[in-house]
């Protein structure tokens, strides 16, 4: 996927001709028809396509980067800032006060309708191109309908009441006063039927992918038995955009690893970071997550979107059974040092713990893939306000740094990929499908394939050969005391529906932490009131850094709309769009 993202560098000039916009979204013109005209050709619309694709990143709106690295993907109870709520509009979503003004939202706003822009010209140009077969038209317009539904998606389910505006669209300041789900849906229902089940270029997406995105359209609506169809399609018979099975990866920590992406079985739709592409810029790099590697550290900088103590917790497992404490892991803590010197000595945690914990968060004493160990405090801005741990699927190694590291800006970039959708996420999707549809027992099967991956020894981390050494490879003695079980057999269904669902949503949580997932599911799940202001009433505890933050509920579900839009969308004096609840 890595060669699909130089492609974009050498194609967007003629798509950003037809696509550039005025500093705000919504006071948007498009060109002239002349310019549609001359791109109606098959490498025109192509080029745009592959526009359109470029956009999915954000980063030409600085912090508006739509990877885990930023605080609305992040989630309140995955990670802690990192040097305060101080005033830094990126991170202030992830306290629960932001302002209308911020201006982080703002960018994500025009970010996605970007995206929207360039996916809905390649709509009007594909319909006057005259080169393409009926196939090839109807694939190209699919890819641009389910891109174009992904930014929608991303728009719903952060700002919820949004304008929806399409290749037919010329009066750009349009209300927001009707839901979009039926547009997301009859977007990804046309790719579903049109676009084909393998793609000449990696880093396209394909019928399985749109099967998997339209499931989770569903789910966000409650429909299941329609999000279970889709689920079964790509569980059943999915196949990569190379034509692959999809499947789990061998091992937890293969989604992390940039040369283990092209042919990853897992990713079924990434956003695709280069790093050294020879540009002189960080551009196509993961920018997102520049600012998530240690402070005073080989990396240089930031030590921001720090792994919450609560998230740690949460991978205790009980000694006896192998399995999480669903309901009160944090009175099953951690062994933590905060506050503690790394010149003091520490002794990591000797109890039973998931093993994907130390390939989620840096942890003093453990290895730090093979960095060395984690040092614990040097590495961290203030434990006492901001907890011990570090963020670590955003880490490359260090074997690999020469291919992988991007070192052109103030601060690193990374070639590491963003999955929107793995093939874990679409397991568990599917279990809560099933769970809610009764189906215990295959909600359970799902759950196990993903705690067998887990299980499996092969994906520990372990110790180093040498702890002063870590070039020299690790040893055959874990990192930690690892214990992970299976769910036993009919356990989902002894327990009921309840207790099912509340195991799916746990293992969410673990499996896919700091990935962009969990504040969105808490507020799917009519869950984020009660946990979010259980987990600062823990936390704060611990950190000062949460102190006062508190979830309103009827408010905090969704962020509010931009003030500068809602300016900019004034027609004689009176505001087309109308503010979030909570916000006015």
């Amino acid at each position: 996927m890595k060669a699909f993202k130089t492609i974009l560098l050498t194609c967007l000039a003629a798509s950003l001709s037809l696509q550039s916009c005025k500093e705000e979204f919504l006071d948007y013109t498009p060109q002239g028809a002349l310019g549609e005209d001359l791109l109606a050709t098959k490498d025109g619309v192509n080029s745009l396509l592959i526009g359109a694709y470029a956009a999915l990143d954000g980063q030409g709106n600085y912090g508006a980067n739509i990877n885990g690295g930023t605080a609305w993907a992040v989630g309140p109870d995955n990670a802690i800032y990192g040097s305060g709520y101080g005033g830094e509009s990126h991170a202030m979503p992830l306290s629960t006060s932001v302002e209308p003004i911020n201006e982080f939202l703002n960018e994500r706003w025009k970010a996605s309708y970007a995206g929207v822009s360039r996916c809905n010209a390649v709509l009007r140009v594909a319909a006057k191109t005259k080169e393409l077969s009926d196939a090839e038209l109807k694939n190209i317009i699919g890819q641009a309908r389910f891109l174009r539904g992904h930014y929608y998606f991303e728009l719903k389910r952060m700002y919820n009441m949004v304008p929806w505006i399409d290749e037919n669209t010329t009066d750009f300041k349009q209300p927001n006063d009707k839901d979009i789900w039926p547009q997301i849906e009859d977007d990804f229902k046309y790719a579903a039927e049109n676009v084909t089940a393998t793609q000449p270029e990696a880093g396209r997406i394909n019928k399985t992918t749109v099967q998997a995105y339209l499931g989770k359209v569903y789910l966000y609506q409650k429909k299941y038995p329609e999000a279970k169809t889709n689920f079964d399609l790509v569980i059943n018979g999915g196949i990569t955009s190379r034509g692959k099975k999809v499947d789990l990866n061998p091992e937890f920590e293969d989604n992390h690893r940039p040369e283990k992406e092209l042919e990853s079985p897992e990713a079924l739709f990434s956003i695709d970071m280069a790093a050294n592409v020879g540009n002189g810029t960080i551009a196509t790099a993961n920018q997102g997550s520049m600012l998530n590697f240690p402070i005073n550290s080989p990396f240089g900088c930031c030590g921001n979107f720090l792994p919450s103590i609560d998230l740690v917790n949460s991978f205790r497992t009980n000694p006896a059974t192998g399995l999480p404490y669903l309901d009160d892991y944090n009175k099953h803590e951690v062994k933590a040092d905060i506050g503690i010197l790394s010149s003091q000595p520490f002794t990591p945690d000797a109890g039973t713990l998931d093993p994907r914990l130390d390939w989620t968060a840096g942890r003093r004493g453990i290895p730090f893939k093979d960095w060395g160990l984690m040092p614990g405090n040097n590495w961290i801005r203030n434990s006492v306000a901001t907890g011990p741990y570090v963020n670590l699927k955003n880490i490359y190694w260090n074997a690999t740094k020469s291919l992988y590291y991007d070192g052109t800006a103030w601060a690193p970039g990374s070639a590491i990929n963003y999955n929107v959708i793995s093939f874990a996420d679409v397991l568990l999707l599917a279990a809560e499908a099933e769970a809610q549809l009764g189906n215990l027992d295959v909600a359970q099967a799902y759950v196990n394939r993903i705690r067998t991956r887990a299980a499996n020894p092969k994906g520990f981390l372990y110790k180093y050969k040498d702890d002063t050494k870590p070039e020299l490879g690790f040893s055959t003695t874990p990192a930690a005391n690892y214990l992970i079980k299976l769910y036993p057999e009919g356990s989902f269904k002894a327990g009921g529906k309840e207790y099912a669902l509340k195991a799916i949503y746990f293992e969410r949580k673990i499996e896919l932490a700091m990935q962009g997932h969990r504040f969105f599911d808490l507020v799917r799940w009519g869950l984020a009131n009660s946990f979010l202001n259980a987990y600062y009433a823990y936390e704060v505890t611990k950190v000062t850094e949460v102190t006062g933050l508190k979830f309103t509920p009827d408010k905090n579900e969704y962020y509010p709309i931009p003030q500068t839009q809602i300016d900019i969308s004034t027609v004689n004096g009176k505001a087309t769009l109308k503010q979030n609840p909570g916000y006015q």
